[in-house]
């Protein structure tokens, strides 16, 4: 009987909450706490997920204090680009209803680079290009006025947005040419399969309003061009597989050609080649270029670099050549330097690690193994 009253009485205190019941507790508020002011060495570095592809991210990284700032979730095979006000960063992405496969939505999301939240989207048709991330995914005009993003359908186009109404403009025809290299405030170059450019002008309401062809800018059946070129102070440079530099200055109305010089003599032309995803940085004030080579033959073009080399832009002079084995950096697949007086030189190796590096003497800072599967990087403007 005694055993059953005490029951009860548990039974009891239990149901109405107990004399000795905790109180509850407060209710958790999420709060998001704003970035401070962006070093000159913080870098965005995509996980492209080959391993996870529906789900990429961009990783912000400080290559001061080697932290890990924050993440932007980038769906799949995403292009990347930051305004250029530095203040928002686009990301053109395809997402499907299950995951792998179901209803297809194409879209550009607007991150606001302070708080990494989302700001905004255009919703675009079901056909951008789904490549690995270059400079040329999507891109800005010069004065932010218009947003471009390459179509691929198989048939090469691009749209032309309006990031502030976002809005879908218009779409443009280029007719075999792919990718939006932009230059000026209203015009478009795309590659086009016999190696020239085709430049599009818009009008300001972003419709096409004249178009033009480029002479030759590469042979793509003898030596083609990787389509990562690197900003120059007037243009992008360009690196063939077998290691031709073509440098086109954008600042005309149409793209000027300049005459391509090598990387390589002729004794380590065809044994020492360039490779990877992103395969040169230029700090543009040193007039420096980085590249990462490797031993290699006919079809070793996504090959990781074994070594850096650095470059005098003025005068093509090769000034180093910077190892990577006692570094512990695996194959480098990127490369990407700072522009400030005290650079530093990110390298992206195959296996994920990013290493970060002494942009004038090659020395290694610090080397991170987990930043990404297989990154690509830019940096704040």
């Amino acid at each position: 009987m005694r055993t059953m009253r005490f029951r009860a009485a548990l039974l009891a205190m239990l149901v109405n909450g107990g004399a000795f019941a905790a109180p509850p507790l407060a209710a958790e508020k999420l709060t998001v706490e704003p970035l401070p002011s962006p070093g000159p060495h913080w870098v965005y570095v995509v996980d492209e997920a080959f391993y996870n592809e529906i789900d990429a991210r961009v990783r912000l990284f400080d290559g001061d204090s080697y932290r890990h700032l924050g993440q932007i979730d980038a769906g799949f095979s995403p292009g990347v680009i930051e305004s250029p006000d530095g203040r928002t960063t686009a990301v053109t992405t395809t997402y499907f209803a299950r995951g792998g496969h179901g209803a297809r939505t194409d879209v550009v999301e607007f991150t606001d680079n302070s708080t990494l939240a989302i700001a905004g989207e255009i919703v675009l048709p079901p056909k951008r290009a789904q490549i690995p991330p270059t400079l040329f995914n999507l891109a800005y005009s010069a004065d932010a006025r218009f947003l471009y993003v390459s179509y691929i359908t198989p048939a090469g186009s691009f749209g032309v947005l309006d990031p502030q109404d976002k809005s879908v403009l218009d779409e443009i025809d280029t007719a075999g040419c792919v990718l939006v290299i932009p230059s000026g405030p209203n015009r478009v170059s795309s590659f086009c399969d016999s190696g020239r450019l085709l430049t599009v002008t818009l009008d300001p309401k972003g419709h096409e309003a004249s178009r033009a062809l480029s002479d030759v800018l590469f042979d793509p059946d003898s030596d083609p061009i990787f389509v990562q070129g690197v900003p120059t102070t007037n243009g992008y440079a360009f690196v063939s597989f077998l290691g031709q530099v073509h440098e086109v200055d954008f600042s005309g109305a149409q793209p000027s050609i300049r005459a391509p010089w090598s990387l390589v003599s002729a004794a380590e032309r065809g044994h020492w080649r360039p490779g990877g995803t992103q395969v040169a940085a230029i700090h543009r004030q040193l007039g420096r270029l980085y590249v990462p080579m490797h031993r290699g033959g006919e079809g070793s073009h996504k090959q990781g670099g074994s070594e850096i080399w650095v470059f005098d832009l003025n005068t093509h002079r090769r000034l180093a050549r910077w190892p990577l084995a006692a570094s512990q950096i695996g194959p480098v697949t990127a490369v990407q330097v700072s522009q400030d007086a005290a650079p530093v030189l990110f390298a992206g190796s195959e296996d994920g690690a990013v290493g970060v590096l002494d942009a004038l003497t090659g020395q290694l800072r610090h080397l991170d193994k987990n930043l990404g599967q297989t990154p690509w990087m830019f940096l704040n403007p």
